[in-house]
């Protein structure tokens, strides 16, 4: 930048200011030590840094500035000149004027620790008392670590020095050069790494307990062998399952250079799990850093082992994907990410033993883009990031899940062959660089001999998801297209490969397949005949649109096959994913009721033998009861229900999987609506070597017992006392989180009050401020159960919003803002006609009418909320039939 007006505490960086500093600057290498030998002091609310970049500008006598979040700078040496403080450092940017063509800027400061997850994070074990410490920057908080050009494509080499306790781990990107100890304290200098950008830098330090494997090498790519390790808590040792995770590793490593043919560039493969993460995990390359809710403590089911699986191939395809090779900007990290989701799960399908892998991906990951894409605020999978809150906001549906389903459909369109290869060269090409979308599909239609421009266009570039039907005519049936885009008008027709399945009831009570037939819709189609498939009328039958899950479609099931789906079981588990998520897409559009939805569910889920899918209908019926039902028929349902569910426990298998999902619903239930609380109060009494109770096999284990007394708490059936004595037992990272969110449901005024404010503040009652994991837990007690206790509080949400905005950083904001959000309310929709009644709603609507200059992220929240809500009491009136449906 050449600005001598620039705004040294503007934290928002813009593209067209990175586009500028990109062609002022050429940034070869930084220097950085980090300095964490008092961080074992709580006092100490900060730690010294000092940074020495070295760079080029092309203009020289140019200005331009470094992104620091820091605490405090104490000196800036830029080519040996000091500059003066009060005129070069702001609260984000410190200043860099008149450069050279070579420059190098020494910088001495202090950076803060962090309780939020952004930056270097500390965590106190609740249990044993020490001290852990690790790092995380997507997508710019290396900046509140050590000044720094953050933007991704200023790569540079990064050489790291770390001090800490002379017993503890201290770890990096890259492996150690040397090890010294003085009086008590550590010093570890890393090697210097490969070109990298800033986001994907990492340090890592305490007293970790670390468990160390080889991987063997890839001689076809030229890949040596490497080492490999495991970092984790202390306390969580004995639960962490390094065979399976090392055997995971060691399995991807062998698929991705199979499938890439390019060597691994990163050295080491380092896998830690940290407490109060942020994200799920991080493709710091060398160093992967994981939330360490994938140890679990308590029983783990298949399906959540599966999803750890799919989490470590996700991010060792970013060591390709993302880290080699990288985005300009932000706005394309949906190819990154897009890529990595793809790629995750189908590692794990041809890679490991887990079976269902793309199942799992159709009722979660799907559904999760599909709730996304029907938002107002949905954008392109090619999204126009111009700042860095923008891009915060677009981790999500869009970026990820949605963007990985056009992937495998793109995959289905030009055929794995092309699609590998293009990968191949893609990496060859721009390996250390940056690169485009463009880019990869100048390359893409290399290898595939097809333009991919008109495929980008619509696919990339519009928004909202396909709608697939099918409709009867003269010469057969016809499957349809529509393209709603919920900004407003219709996006363009999109071209599909797909299949289509007809399904019957076999001698087994299951619905097999009896006929698949395969078609493709063009660019630009909005119909496509599918007179193979015969469409007859009969008992239990089902036609199914997009089976296989090829394509990214909610698919519209005609009556006669929706009666089937909700009386029978498919056979075959991702024709079951992909019926399920058809089906609750229709709950959430108020094209079936949430009355239909329960007694399907409750008619079939015994037989949905995939764990995860199972867990997840059974999540998602309770989802339906306490929000889409009117709030008069939940009691009969939930007693219902609850029967159901408890009944199901000694057909489930003893100790099953499916068990342990029914038992997690059971609580959900009760909590919300205060039934088989005699059961809960048995979960929770159970004596720790009892064994179980309720149902053969049950294992009830603290996180069991927890959601039990979670339960009792929001009814009113246990007190503090009860609560404190249980956390005394065993108090660990989890059990603290679990005793948070029960006292706070509490269904007492005095609690909720000063549990709703220790949320808005960020400071519990003890004056401490709340990490990200307690404040979410806070705040799901708040809103456990009994609205009316907290009504009351809705005026001072609605005129706080923008102070928390502004106040907190965006993820702890965010946290807070849907924490709070009051859209749990159904007592006043009791005479409202239609949603845009609701008292929420008009309240909500009103402060964005009011404040269309805040910030676009923030409204994009309240929209989003806003529309949830508006959703439920549509259904729900629906449901009383006092509304149409939706659509």
């Amino acid at each position: 930048m050449t600005s001598p007006e620039l705004d040294l505490d503007h934290k928002n960086l813009h593209r067209d200011e990175a586009e500028t500093r990109a062609t002022l600057v050429t940034v070869f290498d930084y220097d950085v030590t980090v300095d964490l030998s008092r961080a074992e002091n709580l006092d100490e609310d900060t730690y010294p840094v000092a940074t020495v970049i070295r760079f080029d500008c092309h203009v020289p006598g140019a200005t331009t500035f470094l992104d620091s979040l820091h605490a405090e700078v104490h000196r800036v040496v830029l080519n040996g000149k000091e500059l003066p403080l009060e005129t070069t450092v702001g609260a984000a940017r410190i200043l860099l004027p008149r450069l050279q063509e070579h420059n190098e800027v020494r910088i001495e400061s202090a950076s803060y620790f962090s309780t939020s997850g952004e930056g270097m994070h500390r965590f106190r074990d609740p249990g044993d008392g020490r001290v852990y410490l690790y790092t995380q920057y997507e997508p710019a908080d290396a900046r509140r670590v050590f000044p720094n050009f953050e933007q991704p494509d200023l790569k540079a080499r990064f050489t790291f020095h770390l001090k800490g306790r002379e017993d503890w781990v201290l770890a990096s990107n890259q492996d150690e050069m040397s090890h010294t100890i003085h009086e008590g304290v550590a010093t570890v200098d890393f090697a210097a790494t490969p070109p990298q950008s800033t986001y994907i830098t990492t340090l890592l330090a305490g007293p970790y307990r670390q468990w160390t494997d080889r991987w063997d090498g890839h001689p076809q790519s030229g890949s040596d062998p490497i080492n490999l390790r495991i970092f984790a808590r202390d306390s969580l040792a004995e639960h962490v399952d390094t065979e399976e995770i090392f055997a995971i590793t060691r399995s991807g490593l062998d698929f991705f250079h199979d499938l890439f043919g390019v060597a691994y560039p990163w050295g080491k493969y380092d896998q830690a799990f940290v407490p109060e993460y942020n994200l799920g995990a991080m493709e710091n390359p060398g160093l992967v850093t994981f939330t360490e809710h994938y140890i679990p403590t308590s029983q783990a089911t298949e399906a959540q082992r599966q999803a750890r699986a799919t989490t470590i191939m996700h991010e060792m395809a970013h060591m390709w994907f993302g880290d080699l090779v990288t985005m300009r900007w932000w706005d394309g990290l949906w190819l990154k990410e897009s890529f990595a989701d793809y790629m995750g799960t189908l590692a794990v399908d041809r890679a490991t033993r887990f079976e269902g892998a793309w199942a799992t991906f159709a009722h979660r990951r799907k559904a999760w883009a599909y709730v996304q894409d029907q938002y107002s605020t949905t954008h392109p999978i090619v999204a126009d990031i111009a700042d860095l809150e923008a891009t915060r906001q677009n981790f999500d549906g869009i970026t990820y899940a949605k963007g990985a389903s056009v992937l495998k459909q793109l995959v289905a369109h030009v055929g794995e062959d092309a699609f590998n290869a293009a990968s191949r060269i893609y990496f060859e090409r721009y390996r250390w660089g940056n690169a485009s979308l463009d880019d990869f599909l100048a390359v893409l239609s290399e290898t595939s001999g097809r333009p991919m421009q008109d495929w980008s266009r619509v696919w990339l570039q519009a928004a909202g998801v396909t709608h697939l039907s099918w409709s009867e005519d003269g010469a057969g049936a016809v499957v349809h297209q529509q393209n709603p885009d919920p900004r407003g008008g219709e996006a363009p027709q999109r071209p599909h490969t797909f299949r289509v399945g007809r399904y019957e009831l076999d001698d087994e009570g299951a619905l097999t397949r009896t006929a698949q037939h395969g078609y493709e819709l063009t660019v630009g189609a909005a119909a496509q005949p599918i007179a193979e498939v015969d469409v007859s009328a009969a008992t239990d039958r089902v036609i199914l649109l997009n089976d296989d899950d090829l394509s990214y479609a909610v698919v519209h099931l005609d009556e006669d096959s929706l009666a089937a789906v909700l009386k029978h079981p498919l056979a075959d588990p991702l024709a079951s994913a992909t019926v399920w998520a058809s089906l609750w897409n229709a709950v959430r559009d108020g094209r079936i009721s949430a009355e239909r939805y329960l007694e399907g569910a409750m008619a079939v889920s015994d037989e949905l033998h995939d764990v995860g899918l199972h867990a997840g209908v059974l999540r998602q019926s309770v989802t339906a009861l306490h929000r889409y039902l009117p709030a008069e028929r939940r009691a009969e349902w939930a007693q219902r229900w609850g029967a159901v569910l408890l009944s199901s426990l000694t057909e489930l298998g003893d100790g099953s999987d499916r068990q342990r999902s029914a038992v997690r619903t059971l609580t959900l239930l009760a909590r919300g609506s205060g039934v088989l609380l005699e059961e809960m109060e048995q979960l929770a009494s159970t004596d720790r070597e009892q064994g179980w109770v309720l149902a053969p096999g049950l294992c009830v284990d603290d996180e069991v017992r927890w959601a039990a007394l979670i339960a009792l708490a929001a009814q009113g059936r246990v007190d503090q006392a009860r609560l404190d004595t249980e956390l005394e037992v065993k108090v660990d990272a989890m059990t603290r989180v679990w005793h948070r969110t029960a006292v706070s449901s509490q269904p007492i005024a005095t609690v909720r009050d000063a549990a709703w404010h220790a949320v808005l503040t960020g400071i519990d009652a003890e004056g401490q401020t709340l990490s990200n994991d307690l404040l979410s837990a806070t705040a799901e007690g708040v809103t456990a159960s009994r609205p009316e206790l907290i009504s009351g509080f809705e005026p001072e949400f609605w005129s706080s919003l923008e102070q928390i905005w502004t106040r907190r950083s965006i993820g702890i904001a965010t946290r807070t803002i849907e924490g709070l959000f009051p859209g749990y309310h159904d007592a006043e929709v009791d005479g409202v006609a239609v949603a845009e009644e609701h008292p929420v709603v008009v309240a909500g609507q009103s402060w964005l009418d009011e404040h269309s200059q805040a910030a676009h992220t923030l409204r994009r929240v309240i929209i989003e909320e806003l529309e949830d809500l508006r959703r439920a009491v549509h259904a729900q009136l629906m449901e009383r039939g006092e509304s149409t449906p939706a659509g």
